[in-house]
């Protein structure tokens, strides 16, 4: 069995380059508040709570997010090359959407927990660029919004509807690619990762389920899935 296990896990060259940003491996399980090795990224009148712990569900290592009436939001500084790994993977668990949200209105510019990939630019926050990777409850999968209360900020919704919510799901999304999209030149690499929840316009509440993010080359398949599936069976018990 174990020898299975090291082969499972062993890279080769046949999977796609990994660039791990968090697999909630190293976090206790029950652990509340800010992550370690992550920072709050307040944002103007979000009053944050933090409302987040560290879970297992059904057999994955998460971090779990609730928000009512509030805006958290927590970056993790990354150092990854787009050149070589363009692609954002990550898996989610969408529980609740905040009820009338509507991003397209300054007034009602919420959403369930989200995915910011993130470009500092300087001087100051308002020159940062960041897309927003969401699940909206009506917007159509593949389109893009820009921030009604930010012109840096992009969303792209990668998914959409109330079909699925519940369910743990993975998503791959070229970032370089979204990046040109969305900004119109090619990017530099990004220097954070921001996972966000957004409550406070609509005055509503919202949950939702973060697991593994990495950046991969896309280059990959069945065995870099293989992996991945592997690998969240054979963390360290904290």
């Amino acid at each position: 069995m174990l020898a299975l296990a090291a082969a499972l896990l062993m890279p080769s060259t046949s999977v796609a380059e990994l660039n791990a940003v968090e697999d909630w491996s190293q976090h206790a399980v029950g652990s509340k508040g800010v992550p370690s090795g992550w920072r709050p990224y307040e944002t103007f009148g979000g009053r944050p709570a933090y409302d987040f712990s560290v879970v297992n569900d059904e057999g994955r290592r998460a971090l779990h997010l609730k928000s009512r009436d509030e805006h958290s939001t927590i970056a993790k500084e990354i150092r990854v090359s787009l050149r070589a790994t363009p692609v954002l993977e990550w898996s989610w668990k969408v529980v609740q959407h905040p009820a009338g949200a509507d991003i397209r209105k300054r007034e009602t510019s919420d959403l369930t927990g989200h995915v910011f990939v993130v470009w500092p630019r300087f001087p100051g926050p308002l020159r940062t660029r960041l897309i927003g990777y969401a699940w909206d409850a009506s917007l159509p999968a593949g389109s893009m919004e820009r921030s009604r209360k930010a012109g840096n900020v992009m969303f792209v919704i990668v998914r959409s509807g109330t079909q699925e919510l519940g369910r743990w799901v993975t998503e791959r999304r070229n970032v370089y690619e979204d990046y040109r999209r969305a900004f119109g030149e090619d990017p530099e690499d990004p220097r954070a990762v921001a996972i966000s929840i957004d409550t406070n316009d609509t005055h509503s509440t919202a949950e939702a389920l973060v697991g593994r993010i990495a950046f991969t080359s896309g280059a990959t398949g069945a065995a870099l899935r293989r992996y991945l599936f592997a690998s969240q069976f054979f963390t360290p018990s904290i």
